[in-house]
């Protein structure tokens, strides 16, 4: 037979798997942003041991890097308030409507709840900004003013 129809197994055409990818620098997190790193490492340990072989390999890949982002947690100090920063809740108001944010790390951020990640555009724009400051914002959105900072 022509070693053009031999076969060993079809793991050899498989596109290959690579570790999923760490954003660099800090990994900075809120308090609340650890514990939901903890809890996703102990849920992926428990799925893991419970996974038969076909999810084990995905399952390990992924606990991999949340084990990762885990120990390089690094929870930062409570803002005070006076100026936006890390972990503040703040109030922007443009265009007359107001919303909310909250500067977090990289593995909490969820922009559709308000959670931005510390490292966009967005909130590198508003770190550093007091209370009736206007701010620059990315893109073509023109400027707003900061309307409150809170501390958690």
């Amino acid at each position: 037979m022509s070693v053009a129809f031999r076969r060993d197994s079809d793991e050899e055409h498989l596109e290959p798997k690579f570790e999923l990818p760490v954003p660099p620098g800090p990994n900075l997190v809120t308090q609340r942003g650890y514990d939901l790193l903890a809890a996703k490492t102990q849920e992926l340990e428990a799925a893991v041991a419970a996974a038969g072989e076909e999810t084990r390999g995905a399952l390990q890949r992924e606990l991999r890097y949340w084990r990762k982002r885990l120990a390089s947690a690094q929870v930062a100090h409570a803002p005070t308030g006076d100026t936006v920063a890390f972990g503040a809740r703040v109030s922007i108001e443009q265009h007359g409507a107001v919303r909310t944010l909250t500067i977090v790390g990289h593995d909490e951020a969820e922009p559709a709840a308000g959670l931005i990640g510390f490292a966009s555009p967005l909130a590198r724009a508003l770190i550093g900004a007091e209370v009736d400051d206007e701010v620059a914002l990315p893109g073509n959105s023109g400027p707003a003013r900061v309307v409150a900072v809170e501390a958690p």
